[in-house]
């Protein structure tokens, strides 16, 4: 696997990411007006519920005030003071509790299918004194174009047709509570994490519903809106296949100059010098210019390369799974060619072939087959190994060493180069 494959993805985790009640923004003014304000009307988002200890707790309240107005004994509007100031109490520590804390999301590409991922919260307490005690964070993950679904009447709907919907819109998205197992120390910083293995490939997209606390005593249950979410492509899973020896790759004669870094004749671009690089390679003129030392980078002579074409056509692929295990066969085929400096372009349907020169060329592509729609039921199913006269490949010319894509049978996905099988899964 390529090294950036597996890199973190910084640029969609930045700074500006961060929510909750310590996230930044403009400092206001302390008041005891304000804080009263806040305490009787939160913010819009904020909500507070009783609890099973806190409506007991109220209604033993209420029972203990209605003696006590009755008897007019002392020791029971005692009583009745205490319980009150436990719920009141129970509500300021909860505010305190959830003050100057921010989150964000962060998640590690790529995902695929059939692969657990890790999405992780990460959290900063900004207070300098008070920590932080038993947060919860309910997150969700769905496809991006499964939109939310509307409030619908289901009077009239049969039971079965509504436990039907239900375990079709289970199976489509997760979620999960994580809960803070230990304290948010004041200045301080902690990491909660939830696995997830995604179900189909493409678009989806992660959202940190909303975050929430039993603190201090379980009396009240406070949670807060958040709107952090991020949107992550789920690549075709990766699948088992069987190399035939028959179909090799032909050797161009003369050799094919490849657009790549290499030790051929062609000068590539110049980089900058890295340990390890002979310094019969160092361009001294360009040195001298920028400051630096730079190296000359040539191409690759190749013998032998394959270019990938993937027709989605539902005439061809008639079952949704034996295409997803098709596209799944392309990523497979795609990943391992490029570790072995044997894949040269790549294309899907009739679109331009894309020259795979460096890891992000093969990203780019992964991404494409993540986005390939589905295709219907039904169609009729062409001669197996037939080639299209069509296409982007056979208009320019550079349908050498040509890897196609085909149904095999019922279920099985087989590659052909030059109408001869390649590979199958």
């Amino acid at each position: 696997m390529p090294a950036s494959l597996n890199a973190i993805d910084a640029p969609r985790n930045g700074s500006a990411d961060w929510s909750g009640p310590g996230h930044g923004g403009r400092k206001r003014r302390f008041t005891w007006n304000r804080l009263l304000w806040a305490l009787v009307f939160p913010q819009r988002g904020q909500r507070i519920m009783l609890t099973v200890p806190g409506t007991l707790l109220t209604l033993l309240s209420l029972g203990i005030g209605s003696a006590a107005y009755n008897s007019a004994n002392n020791i029971l509007f005692i009583t009745l003071s205490l319980l009150l100031a436990c719920l009141i109490l129970s509500g300021v520590l909860s505010w305190l509790n959830f003050s100057k804390v921010r989150w964000r999301l962060r998640f590690t590409p790529p995902w695929r299918v059939g692969q657990a991922a890790v999405v992780a919260v990460d959290l900063d307490n900004r207070k300098r004194f008070l920590p932080t005690y038993g947060l919860w964070f309910d997150l969700a993950a769905r496809p991006a174009d499964l939109a939310p679904a509307k409030a619908e009447s289901t009077f009239t709907a049969k039971g079965r047709d509504v436990r039907a919907m239900l375990a079709k819109a289970g199976q489509a998205s997760a979620s999960a509570r994580l809960h803070l197992s230990s304290r948010l120390d004041p200045q301080g910083s902690a990491q909660v994490e939830w696995t997830l293995v995604p179900p189909r490939r493409g678009q989806w997209r992660i959202e940190l519903a909303g975050v929430g606390s039993l603190f201090p005593f379980g009396f009240l249950s406070k949670s807060l809106a958040s709107d952090a979410a991020h949107e992550v492509t789920v690549w075709p899973a990766p699948v088992e296949y069987r190399r035939h020896g028959a179909a090799g790759a032909r050797r161009p004669s003369g050799g094919e100059q490849l657009e790549r870094a290499g030790s051929g004749g062609d000068l590539l671009s110049l980089r900058r010098y890295a340990n390890g690089d002979s310094h019969r390679l160092i361009h001294w003129k360009a040195s001298a210019r920028t400051g630096q030392l730079v190296v000359r980078q040539f191409t690759a002579e190749s013998s032998e390369g394959y270019s990938l074409w993937l027709r989605t056509d539902a005439a061809l692929w008639t079952r949704p799974e034996q295409f997803e295990l098709g596209l799944s066969l392309v990523a497979t085929l795609a990943e391992d060619l490029f570790r072995c400096g044997q894949l040269i372009r790549v294309a899907i349907d009739d679109g331009s072939p894309l020259a795979v020169r460096s890891v992000h060329d093969l990203e780019a592509f992964l991404d494409r087959l993540a986005a390939v729609p589905p295709v219907p039921e039904g169609g009729r199913v062409p001669e197996p190994g037939a080639r299209s006269e069509r296409g982007a490949f056979h208009a320019g010319g550079g349908n050498r060493n040509l890897m196609t894509f085909a149904p095999d049978g019922a279920r099985g996905v087989v590659a052909y180069v030059d109408g001869t099988k390649a590979a199958s899964a």
